[in-house]
């Protein structure tokens, strides 16, 4: 028998403690490698945590509700197996007075040590392919296995199972080149604000922060306090877009089993113009401003007592059957507090519908670190004057805040405007939903 230690896994970028709100499993419970034992919660998902191991567990050590940082110990399990993976790791050392391929091996060695070290998303996909880890061939950093190495194997159909040969390659794995981050300019201290004395008197409700709560609340003062904010707006004459939705809806629900919603074909027309302006999908990094290459497109979605940010993914190259697709399937993974890492990761322009709580006007903040958020508002009937005439119409304000050190009014203006342009231009004819 031997005793392993599991510990807080870093569930995302940046992300560097979590907060045990749910155990799965008790003391003496039997569980299997890859099964969940707990819930955690942090400033950006809540997950379940996999086990590393096929055991019975032996303690635990960390308690519901307590933050713990990234690598500490939350629970012990007993493993059967010929020794500790400290006694297994010492019997593969080799010794200084074998061969002189010694010192060869040693960065193999170092591989596997790596190796076994597997992020959540990693341990999901070998569950869910039933995939025999110790046979995969890691192409991360020390030999680690990535979740692009699973993908391959998914594609490729070549699934190691256990007790199977060893997923093999013609070559050695390539080591990455390690990615040079662009160098960030030292931010200017946010100034820290000593806890505001508030006397509480019989009734009040105290409300705990959450880490979701404080991390919504340290992004949005650091961007207010480092970014320029800027604003400006128009108006959009969308009632041609409003009575092609209408029209289709009810058939593409019927069809397709999700809502086609207005705010898909707000996401669309705004990938579309980021594609022609790439300067406004930019990011300011310190000496230098980056242009991203993808287009991916941050969505706002509000909970009960919380905001979440789900990225859709190259947005510029989907429908707007498939930004329907993937506004349905994020908006209701945030309200299950079901949204994975990487769900959040990658946006570069964030789409806020305002609008669906009724807003006709709003600035928004900046989700750092980009350049720009738009607000959608709620579509209104209003008299306009088309034509010389008075006529009602379908109308909604579109408001862009934006980063002053990234861009300019002119560029943002004609930025909007091409996008004015592509909503006031919907129809059946030029505008295909699939």
């Amino acid at each position: 028998m031997a005793i392993e230690q599991l510990t807080m896994p870093q569930l995302g970028e940046s992300v560097t403690e979590g907060t045990i709100s749910k155990w799965l499993v008790s003391v003496g419970d039997k569980v299997n490698k890859y099964d969940p034992i707990a819930e955690v919660m942090t400033d950006k998902v809540n997950a379940e945590i996999p086990s590393s191991f096929t055991g019975v567990i032996k303690e635990i050590i960390a308690n519901e509700g307590e933050t713990l940082p990234v690598g500490a110990v939350i629970c012990t399990i007993e493993v059967e197996g010929e020794g500790t993976a400290a006694e297994a790791k010492q019997e593969e050392a080799p010794k200084a007075e074998e061969t002189k391929g010694a010192a060869a091996q040693a960065p193999k060695k170092a591989d596997r040590a790596n190796k076994g070290r597997y992020s959540p998303a990693v341990l999901r996909l070998a569950q869910e392919h039933n995939i025999d880890l110790e046979q995969v061939q890691g192409t991360g950093l020390g030999g680690r296995i990535t979740r692009k190495d699973l993908l391959k194997l998914i594609e490729s159909g070549n699934i190691p199972k256990a007790g199977g040969q060893p997923a093999a390659s013609s070559q050695p794995a390539p080591q990455p080149t390690p990615v040079q981050e662009a160098p960030k300019a030292e931010p200017a201290a946010v100034p820290k604000q000593a806890a505001t004395s508030v006397p509480v008197h019989a009734g009040d409700i105290e409300i705990p922060v959450t880490p979701v709560r404080k991390a919504i609340a340290t992004n949005m003062l650091r961007s207010k306090h480092e970014a320029p904010h800027a604003w400006t707006m128009v108006e959009v004459d969308v009632t041609n877009l409003v009575a092609y939705r209408d029209s289709i809806k009810d058939e593409f629900k019927k069809r397709e089993g999700f809502n086609l919603t207005y705010f898909a074909f707000f996401v669309k027309a705004v990938a579309q113009a980021l594609k022609e302006f790439p300067q406004i999908n930019s990011m300011w990094a310190g000496d230098k401003i980056v242009q991203k290459k993808d287009i991916n497109i941050s969505i706002a979605v509000a909970t009960d007592d919380a905001l979440f940010v789900p990225v859709i993914k190259h947005a510029d190259e989907k429908s707007i059957k498939g930004i329907a697709r993937e506004i349905a399937e994020l908006a209701a993974k945030a309200r299950a507090g079901r949204l994975r890492p990487e769900d959040m990761q990658g946006g570069t322009f964030t789409v806020n519908n305002t609008g669906s709580f009724g807003s006709v006007q709003s600035m928004g903040i900046i989700n750092y670190p980009q350049a720009a958020i738009l607000q959608v508002e709620s579509i209104v009937k209003r008299p306009v004057v088309k034509d010389g005439m008075i006529a009602i119409r379908d109308m909604v304000n579109l408001c862009l805040s934006l980063d002053h050190r990234v861009l300019d009014g002119l560029i943002c203006g004609r930025f909007l405007a091409r996008v004015k342009e592509i909503l006031e231009n919907v129809s059946k004819d030029n505008t295909p939903i699939y």
